[in-house]
């Protein structure tokens, strides 16, 4: 069948059923676009506002339903603004696949307009190449139906993550006569499984353990192994702590959930990992914030704790601790062969009893008690602790939740529970800001019934409020629960606990020396969204609820306390952040002391 590079590509796009291609049009993807125009009634369009958005939605969408979408853009500066969306799936290994247009290839090297060129011809690809999983530059039409099947097996094999598909525009315009593959031919379904031998000594230390912890990752998530993951818990009486990119994997009303680790963490999650006997970590990379900067005794004692490190991924395993046992798998499978493994050893359910599930459930308490005063400060404007935890009351369990990084993230992390898997939304290792609106749109795209909220603060608002505008052209009843407290705050809490109070700088948003914001309820407004401006804690509810019973894109504004310390939460854990050696011992002072207040 004789097609252009463009419609090779759509037709294949078509066959893998992905609903949406997300992106804008220029004068370096005209080709895609006008085959996109000609399948239309098979895959939507849907504009962003700016070129990262698409990659930020599409990354959202990818989270919640499993299924890439394709983020489109012409060349040059279009094409660079998908960096920041793409090194956010690369480092969270989602599965996005992005489609850029570049130089005619006849042209190559002569400078056209927006080619970068100066030490090597197109050179544009190697700008993303640090952050993609595989790049293809097609300089021939005929390439397409392999490059295509290929960039979806390498997104969705092993370690999900996103790929590159650069397209000359003489390339998305040619014609050859091919056939589109078959996708159903190419997928490599299966999961992979771990060596026999391995998961048996697994299975023999985890049924000794006295103290046995596991740290279920991101990979537990993307695998779908919850309720492998639930079972072996139970099973053996394991604590479990999540990392954020873990997060709602285990249901945290569980009485084995012990929270999470790190320097965002809690005190139960780093007193049980890093009092483990045992430690089995799935799906996870142990990176900084995790292993509060791996200071040893914090967070993690290993060893003497004896790590079983599970991973699809096997370059992850031992990269950071040594390890007693390394699993090279899928996180479901690994899961299942260890439980089938404990139970032909012959060990015997029933540790819920035990001393050690009477500690677990101790530290818990405390943790949700020092939460609790958190949460109940009667403050005015409110505390974001109180905040968010108005919002999880007036939300649903099966609501997804999506956050980028700041406070915000920090205290979803620490304070705000999920029961339901993948009924959380935020990123990890890139900790991008701006991600969690357009990401969030993604969510609502896959998940349409399913009520979607953005928690997140003013400057992330900012970087992205511009897509409230496809937010309202499509249809999408986002809401975004944002807390406004007029500045970086987090830095600003950082550079307090690290430099000293007085030499907080260039965080507030000030002007003539008082806090200055947008009147954001206004401009949502502006865009079509249904909009409220709170002020006070109890407000908050019925706010959220008519929000969410807009039906609308909406916006609800919630000025929070901005008086350090009632701006965060504490941090528990360790983070290395270096500082001058005359301020070392006023920051271990002050970091000694905001642990003993949340003790």
């Amino acid at each position: 069948m004789k097609m252009t590079g463009g419609e090779i590509v759509v037709e294949y796009l078509v066959k893998e059923k992905v609903p949406y291609a997300v992106g804008i049009p220029g004068h370096g993807c005209l080709g895609l676009v006008d085959a996109l125009f000609k399948a239309k009634d098979r895959i939507s369009v849907i504009q962003v506002r700016q070129e990262m958005s698409a990659v930020h939605l599409a990354d959202g969408y990818y989270r919640i339903s499993g299924r890439p979408l394709a983020a489109f853009t012409s060349i040059g500066p279009g094409a660079i603004n998908t960096a920041i969306g793409l090194a956010t799936a690369y480092v969270d290994s989602t599965a996005v696949l992005a489609l850029t247009g570049d130089t005619h290839v006849h042209m190559f090297g002569r400078g056209v307009l927006q080619e970068i060129e100066r030490t090597h011809s197109a050179n544009f690809p190697r700008v993303l190449e640090p952050v993609v999983k595989r790049y293809w530059q097609v300089v021939d039409v005929a390439q397409l139906p392999h490059i295509m099947q290929r960039a979806f097996s390498h997104m969705l094999c092993g370690r999900r993550g996103p790929v590159l598909i650069d397209l000359p525009m003489d390339v998305q315009a040619d014609c050859a006569d091919v056939k589109i593959p078959d996708p159903q031919e190419h997928k490599c379904a299966t999961r992979v499984k771990p060596d026999p031998a391995s998961v048996e000594q697994a299975a023999r230390l985890l049924a000794t353990a006295e103290r046995p912890v596991i740290l279920a990752g991101g990979g537990v998530i993307s695998s779908q192994a919850w309720e492998e993951l639930k079972v072996l818990a139970e099973f053996i009486g394991a604590a479990v702590v999540t990392t954020m990119m873990g997060k709602s994997c285990f249901p945290e009303n569980h009485p084995l959930y012990g929270w999470h680790a790190g320097s965002k963490g809690t005190t139960v999650g780093n007193t049980l990992c890093s009092q483990a006997d045992v430690l089995l970590a799935v799906g996870c990379r142990f990176a900084d914030e995790t292993a509060s900067s791996y200071r040893h005794g914090v967070s993690f004692s290993i060893p003497p704790t004896k790590l079983i490190h599970a991973d699809v991924d096997a370059a992850e395993i031992g990269k950071n601790y040594p390890i007693e046992v390394g699993l090279i798998g899928d996180a479901k499978i690994v899961l299942a062969d260890l439980l089938n493994a404990i139970i032909q050893s012959g060990y015997k359910a029933g540790r819920k009893k035990g001393e050690y599930f009477r500690e677990i459930q101790a530290l818990r308490k405390k943790w949700l008690a020092a939460v609790g005063k958190l949460q109940e400060a009667n403050r005015t404007p409110p505390t974001l602790s109180r905040a968010l935890k108005e919002l999880r009351e007036e939300l649903p369990e099966e609501a997804i939740v999506a956050c980028s990084s700041g406070n915000s993230q920090a205290q979803i992390l620490q304070e705000f529970p999920f029961t339901k898997p993948k009924t959380l939304l935020t990123t990890g290792g890139f900790s991008t800001m701006g991600w969690a609106l357009p990401a969030a749109m993604g969510a609502k795209l896959a998940k349409p019934n399913a009520p979607v909220v953005v928690a997140i603060g003013d400057g992330d608002f900012m970087m992205t409020m511009q897509e409230m505008a496809t937010a309202v052209q499509y249809d999408i009843p986002v809401v975004v629960f944002l807390v406004n407290n007029s500045g970086w705050i987090s830095i600003r809490d950082l550079q307090m606990s690290a430099y000293g109070e007085e030499r907080a700088y260039a965080c507030d948003f000030e002007k003539k020396g008082k806090p200055y914001s947008p009147e954001f309820a206004k401009v949502a407004e502006a865009f079509g969204c249904h909009a409220e401006h709170v002020t006070k804690a109890d407000q908050i509810r019925p706010a959220v609820r008519r929000a969410l019973d807009s039906g609308k894109p909406a916006v609800v504004e919630v000025i929070v306390n901005r008086q350090h310390p009632y701006t965060g939460s504490p941090a528990v854990g360790w983070w290395d952040v270096p500082v001058p050696t005359y301020l070392k011992a006023r920051r271990n002072e002050y970091e000694k002391a905001r642990e003993e207040e949340a003790l």
